[in-house]
């Protein structure tokens, strides 16, 4: 809980500080007739669509599981990544057009304005990405620190773009060269979050988690003979889940085989993060020959011809 408020405090605190400086760019880019501020100012105001959403999301994560939703509202954050991700496309977009109709029909940018706009967005957008800034996982938290850091850059590229027109102002071209700059950084962005949101809402396995090595760890179990149908996936950026059929050595009893599936819980909780681990405990292996019917493969190559 105090983690969630401390979150919710900073991304408030961001959230007010990114509606003025979109405001302020705004006005400043039709002022001085710089696409590059415009660019900007749309960047920002992704961000103030984002953070909300981010905000939103935080809250609703904080709600208690119920019958029916077991695991939570955890995916709320991951749903936010995911919207951060499509809002960015569909401003670069945007972005993209207007930088090419100022590059075919370049209009006189007043540098000075740029100058001084970019470089108070920068401060601005450097101050909210250090508020935002934490060590965990979160890729809701990570989604909005990331824009953040990008703005940051992307007000220094339409500072230099102002910088270049204050010393000749033949280089009025430079403005709309910034905002696709800007474009290209949006991009990567984008993409990078789209990559990770789709990946957990796809249950894959977290790129940083070693199958091997966690396979290894959960054989290294006294009494676990052999570990198969593991399963790990993402509920969320920081929350984890895990299911294995494990197979122990000899015939133990119930209390024997439950003391196992604990030792094999804790050696996978702490150094791989699983926050939730479901464990099938056998005495022999649910082989069947050429088939594994454990494996979820096998409802596809069973499957009748009418449910294909």
């Amino acid at each position: 809980m105090g983690r969630g408020s401390s979150r919710t405090r900073r991304l408030a605190v961001t959230l007010g500080v990114n509606i003025a400086l979109a405001a302020g760019q705004l006005v400043a880019g039709v002022v001085a007739h710089s696409s590059g501020l415009l660019a900007d100012a749309g960047h920002n105001i992704t961000d103030v669509a984002g953070l909300t959403m981010s905000l939103v999301a935080v809250r609703w994560a904080l709600r208690p599981r119920s019958r029916e939703h077991s695991f939570g509202y955890h995916r709320g954050t991951i749903l936010a990544a995911l919207g951060n991700a499509a809002i960015i496309a569909a401003v670069t977009a945007a972005i993209v057009v207007v930088s090419v109709q100022r590059l075919l029909h370049p209009r006189a940018v007043e540098g000075g304005i740029v100058v001084g706009v970019a470089l108070g967005a920068f401060a601005l957008n450097a101050l909210a990405a250090w508020i935002l800034r934490e060590r965990g996982r979160d890729l809701n938290m990570r989604s909005v620190a990331l824009h953040m850091t990008a703005d940051a850059a992307a007000s220094l590229v339409v500072a230099v773009a102002g910088l270049l027109i204050l010393i000749d102002a033949h280089l009025r071209f430079a403005d709309p060269v910034a905002s696709l700059a800007v474009g290209v950084l949006i991009i990567v962005q984008a993409y990078r979050l789209l990559a990770a949101s789709l990946g957990v809402l796809l249950e894959s396995t977290p790129t940083d988690v070693d199958l091997d090595a966690l396979t290894g760890a959960m054989v290294s179990v006294p009494g676990v003979a052999e570990v198969h149908d593991l399963h790990v996936w993402s509920i969320s950026s920081e929350v984890r889940a895990l299911s294995a059929h494990v197979m122990v050595v000899g015939h133990p009893s119930l209390e024997e085989a439950q003391a196992i599936g604990d030792t094999v819980k804790a050696v996978v909780a702490g150094p791989f993060t699983i926050a939730h681990c479901t464990l099938e405990l056998e005495c022999e292996r649910c082989t069947d020959e050429e088939s594994d019917p454990c494996l979820m493969d096998s409802l596809s190559a069973h499957a009748s011809p009418t449910h294909r």
